[in-house]
C-alpha cells in the first residue's frame, strides 16, 4: 500500500514538471516570436522616420513650417484674400508695377506671415510683420520690374500660421518696349597716340644713309 501511494506521488510530481515544462517552453516561444516580430517588421515610427531621412530637403522644410496642432486648431486664423490673381493687362515698359494684394484674418487668433517670397527676383513682396487680429485687414505689396519688356507670370507664395498654411497668389500681364527709350550705345574704345616710353622709335625711312668721306 505504501509503495502504492509514492509511485502515485512520482506520478503527480512527473505530471506536474512535464505540465511545467510545456508552460515554459510556449512562454519562451511566445517570447521569442515577439523579438522576431521587433526586428522583421519595425514599428511605425520607425518607418515614418525612415521615410522623413529619404524625404526631399524642400519637403521637410514646408513640413516643418506647418505644425499638426496648427492644422486642427478650430480656433487658428484664417488668411482671406480679395483675390488670388491680378492681371496689370498691356502696358508701356517703365510704367506701374505696384499692386496690393488685400487680406483679412477671418479666424480667432492673430494672424503671422512667417515669410512672402517670389518665383523671380524682378518681383519684390512687402507683408506686414506684425501679428494681425482678428477681423483686421492688411495688404502685401508686390513691386513687378517694369523695365523688362515681354509677357509675364509670376507667382508669389505666402507662408503663414493660418489653417492653410501656404497661399500661391499671382501675377500676369505684358510690357510693350517704349519707342521713346533712350538707346544705350557700346562705347568705342580710345586708342592712345601717345609714344610708348622705354621703347626706341624705330624709323621706316626709305632714303639710304650715305656716309661721307
Amino acid at each position: 500500500m505504501f509503495n502504492k501511494k509514492i509511485i502515485m506521488m512520482k506520478k503527480i510530481v512527473l505530471f506536474i514538471a512535464m505540465a511545467m515544462f510545456l508552460i515554459t517552453g510556449m512562454s519562451y516561444a511566445q517570447v521569442g516570436n515577439t523579438i522576431k516580430d521587433a526586428i522583421i517588421k519595425p514599428k511605425p515610427a520607425i518607418e515614418a522616420k525612415k521615410k522623413e531621412l529619404h524625404m526631399p530637403k524642400r519637403e521637410m522644410n514646408s513640413k516643418a513650417k506647418v505644425s499638426t496642432a496648427e492644422i486642427n486648431n478650430p480656433n487658428a486664423p484664417v488668411i482671406a484674400f480679395e483675390t488670388l490673381a491680378h492681371d496689370y493687362g498691356t502696358f508701356m515698359q517703365g510704367g506701374d508695377g505696384v499692386y496690393e494684394f488685400k487680406f483679412k484674418n477671418e479666424g480667432k487668433e492673430p494672424l503671422i506671415l512667417n515669410n512672402v517670397r517670389s518665383s523671380c527676383g524682378c518681383t519684390i513682396p512687402t507683408w506686414p510683420k506684425h501679428p494681425i487680429m482678428p477681423g483686421e485687414s492688411e495688404v502685401i505689396k508686390v513691386k513687378y520690374d517694369t523695365k523688362r519688356v515681354g509677357a509675364f507670370h509670376k507667382s508669389i507664395y505666402v507662408y503663414s500660421n493660418a489653417k492653410k498654411p501656404t497661399v500661391t497668389l499671382k501675377i500676369t500681364g505684358k510690357i510693350n518696349k517704349d519707342p521713346n527709350a533712350p538707346v544705350k550705345t557700346k562705347k568705342k574704345a580710345i586708342h592712345s597716340t601717345k609714344p610708348i616710353v622705354g621703347k626706341k622709335s624705330v624709323s621706316h625711312s626709305a632714303k639710304p644713309i650715305i656716309k661721307k668721306k
